[in-house]
């Protein structure tokens, strides 16, 4: 255990400084779910498909295909499951959007559509 203890005194700490210096994410991490109102046919297979039930849709107009989507992010567990179920390709993972953390409730609820506030695509969400 000596030994141990005096390697430790002559090197580096591997630690990183996280919130300073961020590494790039990996290109399949499962982050934030994003929404392609352009895309969505309203079938709410990912609805169905959500294990966690963080997913509603609310039809506005079926004809004008207007519908909101209500993404509760504290229950989502990142399965990615409603990202496979959708087969018109609406619903992406973001790898870029996956800091989440918050102490505001609120911020845990994004509504995507025609009266919410939320972002669609990753650009929006990021401004």
């Amino acid at each position: 255990m000596l030994n141990d203890v005096f390697v430790s005194l002559f090197k580096r700490p591997f630690t990183e400084r996280y919130p300073y210096a961020v590494k790039p994410a990996p290109d399949r991490l499962r982050g934030k779910l994003l929404w392609d109102e352009s895309k969505c046919d309203g079938c709410k297979l990912c609805v169905r498909d959500c294990p966690a039930k963080a997913i509603e849709i609310e039809v506005v107009d079926r004809a004008a295909k207007k519908y909101l989507y209500h993404y509760r992010i504290d229950r989502c567990i990142y399965c990615a499951q409603c990202v496979e179920s959708c087969k018109e390709g609406a619903l992406t993972m973001s790898n870029t959007l996956y800091h989440l953390a918050s102490a505001d409730k609120a911020a845990f609820t994004e509504i995507y559509g025609a009266k919410g506030t939320g972002a669609c695509s990753e650009e929006a969400a990021e401004k």
